[in-house]
């Protein structure tokens, strides 16, 4: 397949091999180097870095392990079809990252704490590189996802947590190396930044911050700052991954100061990709990829405008596709290395007598390896991949972050309580997530912006014709199924966690005050939340 300016798919040159070989055999490099240092000889240095970590690279580790190939091909995307208003996630983040610090942290510092939705969200940034190797090398999908799952099975295995904080720092880099060579060399083309950001203000990317308070736009003032800080909060503050980082810090100053750095590394990678994709629309837009039939879906443009503009500069393809693969192999890594340590915590331990050794080399074998894969396969049907993965972290984190809530705030609160609004806060976000999956919500509620193909070769598409195939048809439900459709199911995808925690957090209180005494012992209650875990 070739693009519409000649720019050859499938065709890649010795210099990215070279590239993208030297990003994983560094990968490895770092796990072999952890496990000659002796990480292996107790279970808490292999799975907590024996907590003598410093708050520089955690802080760098914690930015990469959520912000991966979703991110980077995920968010670029976004900006491109439907503009600028989701920077509003750096206020967002601010809010999350204080919560987190100031009160997460001290709760949870001594504490093992795990979540249950590593395992769905890893099948996603498994599947998501995948399609940019797919669509820039003609690799096989489907080897190209299990080569994911090998290669952070083998580092990890080698070099426990300092292994993943460390191939973290090294893959962050890589992330913010692809993006930057996009955003040069589009500056380049088009002759500086003025005219890339005039190009973005004429096709209305540019976006005016919306303040509708209606919780059906997608996109809005309030959803973003409102729905994603809760739907970053189920991340950073409860979620394994992050907080087994915390846990890994020499002391929780730096447990805290590793959060708020973490904060500039969001920041500079989400300035990143928004400038990835107001330079993807002013290369494409007069000829849009995706209306022309040149890339399957929108999370295909961005390796699809690397092969573009910087085809024909050596190895600099392989670049893109090293950081986006980075940035899986840094969230494949962490959520095996986190779901050892649950699996270990609570399962293992409490059952069965072992050694220090014996206990660091069953870590070794909690890889959930098929699993994720049989997740990524799920996440092949998904849509599109920033949606996804942040509607995931909506539908399980928010009841999750709902049950840890309780469990801090309410004194009185007990497992009867704390089980009922867990179940209660599931079921309705599963209801809400899994409804708008069937019936997505009607064009007015998302409010994408026009591309066309005015100017694609070989295309006579007009630009009303063109947005009639880009912008999916309007359903036309059954009377019983209207209001669910209209209202319901178009809840916008940041408010699923909001809800699930608001459900847990409210039915929760509720039966615990009706089955307990008020300032009851929590015994129970934590009990439960082990369990859970």
């Amino acid at each position: 397949m070739t693009s519409p300016r000649g720019a050859y798919i499938n065709n890649p040159d010795v210099f990215y091999y070279l590239v993208f070989g030297s990003m994983l055999f560094f990968s490895a490099i770092i796990g072999i180097i952890f496990a000659i240092s002796g990480v292996h000889k107790s279970h808490k240095d292999y799975l907590m870095a024996g907590r003598t970590l410093h708050c520089g690279p955690v802080a760098l580790s914690l930015t990469a392990s959520f912000m991966s190939a979703v991110t980077v091909l995920g968010t670029p995307a976004e900006i491109y079809r439907f503009g600028t208003s989701f920077v509003l996630f750096a206020v967002a983040y601010m809010l999350m990252v204080t919560i987190s610090a100031e009160v997460f942290v001290p709760v949870f510092y001594r504490l093992g704490i795990s979540s249950t939705y590593e395992i769905l969200y890893t099948g996603i940034v498994i599947y998501s590189p995948s399609l940019a190797l797919n669509q820039v090398t003609g690799f096989q999908l489907w080897g190209s996802v299990a080569a994911t799952g090998v290669v952070c099975i083998f580092y990890c295995t080698l070099g426990g947590l300092k292994a993943v904080i460390w191939t973290d720092v090294f893959q962050f880099l890589l992330m913010i190396m692809g993006f930057l060579s996009i955003i040069i060399r589009t500056m380049v083309i088009k002759g500086g930044l003025g005219p890339i950001l005039d190009d973005a203000r004429h096709g209305r990317r540019i976006s005016v911050i919306d303040f509708n308070p209606s919780p059906l736009q997608r996109h809005t003032f309030w959803t973003i700052i409102i729905g994603g800080t809760f739907t970053w909060l189920g991340i950073y503050g409860v979620n394994q991954a992050q907080v087994q980082r915390y846990l890994a810090c020499k002391s929780q100053h730096h447990a805290k100061l590793s959060l708020y750095i973490n904060l500039v590394g969001l920041w500079i990678t989400l300035f990143s990709a928004t400038m990835c994709g107001l330079s993807m629309y002013s290369v494409y837009k007069d000829c849009d990829p995706w209306s022309a039939g040149f890339v399957k879906a929108p999370d295909q443009l961005m390796p699809y405008l690397v092969l573009e503009i910087l085809g024909d500069f050596p190895g600099i393809p392989g670049l893109f596709v090293a950081g986006t693969y980075s940035g899986t192999l840094s969230t494949v890594s962490s959520s095996i290395n986190a779901l050892a340590a649950v699996t270990i915590e609570d399962i293992i331990k409490p059952n069965f007598t072992l050694s220090e050794r014996g206990l660091s080399w069953a870590s070794i074998s909690m890889s959930k390896f098929a699993l994720c894969l049989g997740m990524a396969a799920i996440a092949s049907v998904m849509g599109a991949l920033l949606q996804a993965a942040l509607s995931i972290f909506g539908i399980l984190g928010g009841p999750l972050l709902g049950i840890f809530s309780l469990g801090i705030l309410l004194p009185f609160a007990n497992a009867k309580g704390a089980f009922s609004g867990l179940l209660c806060g599931i079921v309705i976000t599963l209801w809400v997530g899994i409804g708008s999956q069937k019936y997505p919500p009607s064009i007015h509620r998302t409010l994408p912006l026009s591309l066309t193909t005015k100017n694609c070769p070989k295309l006579n598409v007009s630009v009303v014709t063109q947005l009639a195939t880009i912008l999916p048809p309007s359903p036309s439900p059954r009377y019983v199924q209207h209001f669910l459709q209209e209202y319901w199911y178009s809840l916008s995808y940041l408010y699923f966690s909001a809800l699930g925690t608001i459900v847990t957090f409210t039915v929760g209180s509720i039966i615990s005050l009706v089955t307990g005494k008020i300032f009851k012992s929590r015994t129970k209650l934590t009990a439960f939340v082990v369990f859970l875990n």
